[in-house]
């Protein structure tokens, strides 16, 4: 299974969302939380191609973007097939 990191902050639901979806399914992931991180969520930044907002989600190398796009790929039924690789 592809390794999986979620940038996030504190008290924010769609942080919690995306966490959530990914415990139900069993997935293991990497939380980096950037509330009071300013290199942390520069770092975010650059990896996202400019996004500064949370959940920003990684599965290996690849951006999928935040909650919602997660969300999506797991209805249309991407997300198993993108996490094994």
């Amino acid at each position: 299974m592809k390794s999986v990191t979620i940038y996030s902050s504190m008290m924010c639901s769609y942080c919690a969302a995306a966490k959530n979806l990914l415990s139900r399914k069993g997935v293991k992931y990497e939380e980096i939380d950037v509330t009071f991180a300013p290199d942390k969520r520069s770092d975010m930044t650059r990896r996202a191609g400019g996004k500064r907002s949370v959940p920003q989600i990684f599965i290996g190398d690849e951006h999928v973007g935040g909650c919602d796009e997660l969300h999506a790929l797991e209805q249309a039924g991407k997300l198993d097939p993108m996490l094994k690789g």
